[in-house]
């Protein structure tokens, strides 16, 4: 079975933009280490290395969804990464759903990368101690997006470690440090690619692996 697995800053990223707007819908894309090809054949396992927050106000203005999408594939190009999926929360706590709008640009990305994932947040695993993980997974693949066992989907370093960095950082209220594409639009001093927010997420994690 193919595996996903999340990057401590990808992951991170994710939750950090959500807690930062817990009265809106938040968005964003999934970087990825292009998969080797094994035997002939590319895997479909992903390894999702870093995740860039979009949008909490209007999430699908196509306008500047296209301005958002066109730069990050020119960054991961220059990365030797690629764009490799979708992430969004519900503004509605008990809401898991995809919405048309967010499903197209899912396609679209796996149309340029097949085994391409969509991440929606399930609000209700959120909390300070954040003992679950809060992404539920799905892999396109023969046409439609099928989603993963949660088996499948795992988290960089020992188990745990990853939830205990993002408790620490929600705890340490560093979701403020967090730009999205939203922010830089307001104030384009504001960087995207967030060297902030990477620099104390990747301090987080190794404080949980060396305590």
């Amino acid at each position: 079975m193919a595996e996903v697995k999340f990057s401590a800053r990808a992951y991170c990223k994710i939750i950090l933009h959500v807690a930062k707007y817990p009265h809106a819908a938040v968005n964003g894309v999934l970087l990825a280490e292009e998969p080797k090809p094994k035997d002939g054949t590319r895997s479909k396992d992903l390894n999702i290395v870093d995740a860039i927050p979009l949008f909490h106000l209007c999430l699908h203005v196509s306008p500047m969804a296209e301005i958002a999408l066109t730069q990050i594939d020119h960054v991961a190009a220059s990365s030797s990464l690629v764009v490799a999926g979708y992430y969004l929360a519900n503004e509605n706590l008990n809401d898991i759903s995809t919405d048309k709008p967010g499903h197209r640009i899912a396609d679209k990305i796996a149309e340029n990368f097949s085994p391409a994932c969509l991440v929606v947040v399930d609000n209700r695993r959120l909390s300070l101690t954040m003992e679950n993980t809060a992404l539920i997974v799905s892999q396109y693949g023969d046409g439609k997006w099928k989603t993963k066992d949660r088996n499948s989907v795992l988290l960089e370093g020992p188990a745990g470690v990853v939830q205990e960095a993002a408790a620490a950082l929600l705890q340490q209220n560093r979701q403020r440090t967090l730009v999205d594409f939203d922010n830089h639009l307001d104030d384009v001093s504001l960087d995207w690619m967030n060297p902030e927010a990477n620099d104390i997420i990747d301090e987080a994690f190794k404080a949980c692996l060396d305590p």
